[in-house]
């Protein structure tokens, strides 16, 4: 899309997403009910009762999506206000397609404590905690410590979303390219927060054979320098222990995922595959390679992140869903079984997968409601 036409388009709009009223104040009595001295009846209650406060407050239907720039799609650490066009967008989805009212809030910090402080004091407001655009490793201690403090559920999107996704898809490509989901040999470019979300929850569905690389090559047990987060994906992955780059781990592979970086995925590379190759690069804005290329190299099944192409694996096919199902229920936490529930109710939706549709469409009317029944 023109760079000039959409900045346009976003000075022109100012907002996407505004707060709007549920009752009507055309009365006098409406104001004494809703307002003054009605609402100190409603607020006495909740100083007594405050879990009552899911049904008589915003917190009934409301999400914060919390972010602190440090990690906004594939752009990098470029801070609160470069953040928060992708949380009132993430916020937009919410409300369109999940009924879901989400408040973007992007915070001037990347200290982890601080974070974490700031969430706990404001979650009273909320049902739902979405974090979003955080760097790993300092993602895994957020999301961890707030799951654990509080009451509501909390989630990283960036990793959850993801994997979630990710899985569903890659269930009906296997199905496609005619492989056993359990034997499929997986390569993943990226090993951040997305990367070992993917990678856990593929674990988790049975996949067996998974190399993850970062920067420096291959994960495996034993390498020098790993952190403890990495530490723990060499335990869980690498079963030969193969070092080397993306070259070496791609020859004879089934699988491609990324989410890493642009044009980080060569030609070549996918042509070393396996026969019946399996390649979704998802770096946004732009993919490690190209669908078409991708495609000239011999894959058989390609997606990305992007609406611009076919299998669109994005998390917006998620989030909505997870959160819906959540307030909809007073679920508290989104465990591991929760995510296998949502990732086959995704996949479930295409009934006859085909290189070109191994994933519902984001304008899907039934998405949403397959995943909230998910988490029910």
């Amino acid at each position: 899309m023109d760079t000039k036409k959409i900045l346009a388009a976003y000075k022109k709009q100012g907002a996407r997403v505004e707060t709007k009223a549920r009752v009507k104040l055309t009365e006098k009595k409406d104001f004494s009910l809703w307002y003054t001295p009605g609402v100190g009846v409603a607020s006495l209650h909740l100083a007594k009762h405050p879990k009552d406060a899911r049904l008589m407050s915003v917190k009934k239907n409301s999400v914060a999506i919390v972010s602190d720039g440090s990690a906004v799609l594939g752009l990098g650490n470029i801070g609160p206000y470069g953040a928060l066009p992708v949380m009132e967008g993430k916020a937009l989805i919410f409300k369109e397609k999940g009924g879901v009212d989400a408040w973007p809030l992007v915070l001037d910090t990347h200290d982890p404590d601080e974070i974490v402080r700031i969430v706990k004091a404001i979650s009273p407001n909320f049902g739902g905690i979405n974090l979003e655009d955080i760097k790993a490793p300092e993602c895994f201690d957020i999301e961890k410590r707030l799951t654990e403090e509080l009451d509501i559920p909390v989630m990283h999107d960036d990793q959850h979303g993801t994997a979630i996704v990710v899985l569903a898809g890659l269930i009906n490509a296997a199905k496609v390219v005619k492989k056993p989901f359990g034997k499929l040999r997986i390569v993943i470019s990226g090993a951040g927060a997305a990367g070992t979300a993917v990678a856990k929850l593929l674990l988790a569905a049975g996949a067996r054979d998974i190399i993850l690389l970062d920067r420096a090559g291959a994960i495996f047990r034993g390498r020098a320098g790993l952190t403890s987060h990495k530490a723990e994906l060499a335990e869980l992955t690498n079963p030969r222990r193969e070092a080397g780059g993306l070259a070496e781990a791609m020859r004879g592979a089934d699988v491609f995922i990324g989410v890493s970086g642009k044009g980080l995925l060569k030609a070549e590379q996918v042509a070393s595959m396996a026969p019946g190759a399996i390649v979704f690069a998802l770096a946004n804005p732009d993919p490690e390679i190209l669908p078409d290329e991708a495609w000239r190299a011999g894959a058989e099944v390609v997606g990305t992140g992007r609406s611009d192409f076919p299998n669109q694996i994005n998390n917006a096919l998620v989030f909505p869903g997870i959160f819906r199902g959540a307030l909809d229920t007073g679920v508290k936490k989104i465990t591991t079984a929760t995510k296998l529930r949502a990732a086959k109710a995704l996949a479930a939706l295409i009934t006859k997968p085909s290189p070109e549709k191994v994933i519902p469409d984001l304008l899907d009317p039934r998405v949403v409601k397959a995943v909230a029944g998910a988490v029910r």
